[in-house]
């Protein structure tokens, strides 16, 4: 098994990640994200692998990877296509320096899940999001 971290660009909440990917599975199911390279390790991402996430500098959701296909964008370039399971599992935010394309993630370098009580139980989710973003890159919560 292994894992793939890549950067979220637009969204800096998990819930315009959520909005914006609860859209594109309405109009051009099944839910994927598209990426220009494939990556040449498929078979181990649909092993229980799952994409993760970086919004705002910190590596906050991940994805389980469900399938890897080879697409073309509208212009007809190929790019592949990562089938996404549409949930999002909250983890315990890490900052993550910038980079482009995608990289692999060992499992074991991957942050862990959030506990299921989950931020809501402890009043974060009620926090501004900017405020909550600095705390947590202050490693504070």
């Amino acid at each position: 098994m292994l894992h793939l971290l890549k950067l979220c660009v637009g969204p800096k909440e998990v819930a315009e990640l959520a909005a914006g990917q609860a859209r594109r599975a309405v109009v051009d199911p099944p839910l994927r994200h598209q990426t220009r390279m494939v990556p040449k390790r498929a078979a181990e991402l649909v092993e229980g692998g799952s994409l993760y996430w970086v919004l705002a500098g910190l590596i906050r959701v991940r994805q389980r990877i469900l399938e890897v296909r080879d697409e073309r964008w509208d212009d007809g370039t190929a790019c592949a296509g990562l089938v996404l399971d549409p949930e999002l599992v909250l983890l315990q935010p890490r900052p993550q320096k910038p980079f482009q394309g995608w990289r692999y993630l060992d499992p074991a370098a991957a942050p862990p899940d959030a506990p299921k009580a989950g931020l809501a139980a402890d009043g974060m989710e009620a926090l501004p999001p900017a405020l909550r973003r600095e705390l947590e890159a202050l490693c504070l919560i």
